[in-house]
């Protein structure tokens, strides 16, 4: 089945087509999108949705950002490729703006966030190697750190079925348990990575005094800390970097997702101490830091900036939370609201894909994460009114299913 007239394509016709010649991945929704603007999104129909979901906490200026479009549009006429034997204006003015911003001290340009997590496993071994330690890796329960084989091995089980066997060496110990880690730490160990906000896990946070134990440890073994910042980092929780709650400085931090504002880049910031073990060709890419995806990062981070965009996610996110208290917060199945920023977690005692699926029929796009949590990572520039919006239709989809 192919389209051929504009006027026949729909969202089921372009289901149809997916469900044919797609790899089966995906579990799609048949709903095809055509366009974007700010917190809202119009599918192939014509019909307008509020986006609460950003494409998974991508799209965190929202829908093409008439900056990051400008800049993009702009690169492209002038040079989008180039083979890192070279280097770039817009790659080094980014480098410069995420080193001065993370006070880490070298950056390495991906694609995508599961690229900056292998990657950063290489560093953090390449330098255990040549202190003489193991090349062990320390994940946490519910965490997700991609679908390459290297970073299902630091995840669920379920996402290893099927794919064995599995990179040797990676240990998953509970999150938020200091103990557990210090039961764990041996010479065999080379990193310990985590994310400070688990995203996939269910909107988990972090304790402030666990980041800080962790990173004593880590000193005192010489082990090196990573924090997985590609959910959680580019402005999410109010901080340019979730780290920033914690004055915590993890020895590696990776980021994704909300860096090009829905343009494909990731990125690997290290310390001096660990960047130091990494040799000419021991890593590399194709496509990682190319002028048009740091232009599209440029223009993102300078609108963060501009546009006090980290204050008002800080409001924005208590109002939210507030909002959704007044209007579910007596609902039997709610146990929590949790969160920092504009990344929220409703925890229920009942699965939330049918909630999902109900806020859908009122046309808002919301996500259900680990089987019991309602996910919430909208754009941080979305409206106060569509705050309200969005609080009115889980409520009223909460009523609908009971």
């Amino acid at each position: 089945m192919f389209v051929k007239e504009k006027e026949s394509i729909t969202n089921a016709g372009l289901h149809d087509i997916d469900q044919q010649y797609y790899l089966p991945t995906f579990k799609r929704y048949p709903l095809a999108f055509r366009r974007g603007e700010g917190s809202r999104l119009w599918d192939i129909e014509g019909n307008e949705y509020l986006d609460a979901l950003a494409g998974i906490a991508v799209n965190n200026l929202g829908h093409c950002h008439p900056t990051v479009v400008k800049a993009i549009q702009d690169q492209a006429a002038q040079l989008m490729h180039i083979s890192n034997f070279y280097v770039s204006e817009p790659q080094m003015k980014l480098a410069k703006m995420l080193v001065s911003r993370s006070k880490l001290e070298r950056v390495f340009f991906t694609n995508s966030g599961a690229e900056s997590v292998e990657g950063a496993l290489k560093i953090a071994r390449k330098y255990a190697h040549t202190q003489g330690r193991g090349g062990g890796i320390i994940s946490m329960h519910h965490s997700f750190h991609g679908r390459t084989l290297a970073t299902i091995a630091t995840g669920k089980e379920r996402m290893q079925r099927g794919f064995g066997p599995m990179p040797k060496g990676f240990y998953q110990i509970p999150f938020n348990n200091i103990e557990a880690v210090q039961e764990k730490v041996s010479e065999e160990i080379a990193a310990i990575i985590l994310e400070p906000i688990q995203g996939e896990g269910g909107i988990n946070i972090a304790k402030p005094c666990y980041l800080r134990a962790l990173r004593e440890l880590c000193d005192r073994e010489n082990i090196v800390l990573i924090f997985d910042e590609i959910q959680c980092g580019i402005g999410r929780t109010g901080e340019l970097f979730a780290k920033d709650h914690y004055e915590v400085q993890p020895d590696i931090m990776t980021l994704a997702k909300g860096l090009g504002n829905g343009f494909p880049i990731g990125a690997i910031l290290s310390n001096e101490k660990v960047s130091q073990a990494i040799d000419f060709g021991d890593h590399g890419t194709t496509f990682g830091g190319n002028p048009l995806a740091c232009a599209a990062a440029i223009a993102t981070l300078e609108v963060i900036d501009s546009q006090e965009i980290l204050r008002k996610t800080i409001r924005k996110g208590f109002w939210l939370k507030e909002m959704l208290e007044d209007r579910i917060g007596k609902h039997p199945g709610l146990k929590e609201i949790r969160g920092l920023g504009l990344m929220i977690g409703a925890a229920f005692d009942f699965e939330t894909k049918p909630l999902v699926a109900e806020m859908m029929k009122r046309r808002v796009l919301a996500n259900a994460t680990a089987e019991t949590v309602l996910r919430l990572v909208p754009p941080l520039v979305i409206t106060y009114e569509e705050l309200e919006q969005l609080a009115d239709v889980i409520a009223a989809s909460l009523k609908a299913l009971e």
